[in-house]
């Protein structure tokens, strides 16, 4: 038997989840199992808690999606190389990563490098590969770019800002109150807006008078609609999620009178469809970040006791950066 949080019913996570003891998991063809080290919150794992998430697995399911540890097990077709191997990647749902061991895909690990850790490891996957893909793949940002990242204080949002500054962008960040701004900033934003305080338009505006280049939305609502304001011309919205809980509804006659692009991201597509790209951003992330020029921002380890209430601080915005969930 194993350990697990597990959703029986959608809710808050809160409500929902339940830690219990599971049947050992045995992996299937082409799948491996791993004795989880890590694995880190994102609000995607509030999502599937809630069944709004991309996909709906159906309950009893374990969420977790971004996970770091090693492989213990192996199913039929898998290389024997593999065992043993600290890996990171999306484990297969419904066997997720708040649990002590988790199932994936093999083809879709990648192996860590030994200078970095645990923790660390367990958020530069779907967090980084998020920021790196929607700016360098969506939105083919280029040094010299003006970026604005709507929620720069969050998992994803303070990774955009170091992938965008590494690629020689100027980053404008968007955050809600004083002790996020300051996360921002160290993050490398080079201006910060606090949409709590400030009017964003007018500062986006004073920062950026041509506008901006590229916006890297995963507020959605009111955050959207004022990106399609301060927007440049040839100018790209990269939509990687709907935080705010609300979702726009684009004016495609307003980005055709603008001249302006509004691109989606769902990464984990590219690995069905362009594994190879994976592949490239994932040994690119860790090159940063073994050299020092991405470093995430980790706030808070907890234990794996401690999943739910990770979880509802996440979904009710009261976090900054990532909280990691080590075992």
């Amino acid at each position: 038997m194993t350990r697990a949080w597990q959703v029986h019913e959608y809710g808050e996570p809160g409500s929902v989840l339940t830690l219990g003891n599971v049947p050992d998991l045995n992996p299937g063809d082409g799948q491996v199992r791993v004795r989880v080290a890590a694995t880190s919150c994102n609000f995607a794992d509030v999502l599937l808690c809630r069944g709004q998430y991309q996909h709906k697995p159906v309950p009893p399911f374990t969420p977790g999606l971004e996970t770091c540890g090693i492989i213990d097990s192996l199913g039929e077709g898998v290389d024997p190389i593999l065992l043993g191997t600290r890996i990171v990647g999306q484990p297969t749902l419904p066997h997720g990563g708040f649990a002590e061991t988790a199932l994936m895909n093999a083809a879709d690990t990648y192996s860590v490098p030994g200078l970095i850790d645990d923790s660390t490891a367990a958020t530069l996957h779907l967090t980084y590969l998020t920021a790196f893909l929607g700016l360098h793949r969506r939105a083919a940002m280029r040094a010299g770019d003006t970026v604005v990242v709507t929620a720069a204080a969050g998992g994803v949002g303070s990774a955009a800002v170091q992938i965008a500054r590494a690629a020689g962008a100027r980053v404008i960040g968007i955050v809600s109150g004083a002790d996020k701004a300051d996360a921002a900033a160290r993050m490398g934003a080079d201006t910060v807006i606090d949409r709590k305080s400030e009017d964003v338009l007018e500062r986006v505006r004073a920062a950026a008078p041509d506008g901006a280049d590229i916006v890297f939305d995963s507020a959605g609502g009111h955050a959207y609609e004022l990106a399609t304001k301060y927007i440049a011309f040839e100018g790209r919205i990269v939509v990687v999620g709907f935080a705010s809980g609300s979702t726009p509804q684009p004016r495609l006659n307003h980005a055709l009178v603008k001249n302006y692009t509004i691109t989606g991201l769902h990464w984990s597509l590219y690995q069905r469809y362009r594994p190879d790209l994976v592949q490239e951003a994932q040994a690119a992330i860790f090159d940063m970040a073994a050299a020092g020029t991405i470093e995430p921002l980790i706030t808070a380890r907890v234990d794996l006791d401690a999943v739910p209430a990770a979880l509802e601080d996440l979904a009710h915005g009261r976090t900054q950066g990532k909280i990691v969930c080590t075992l």
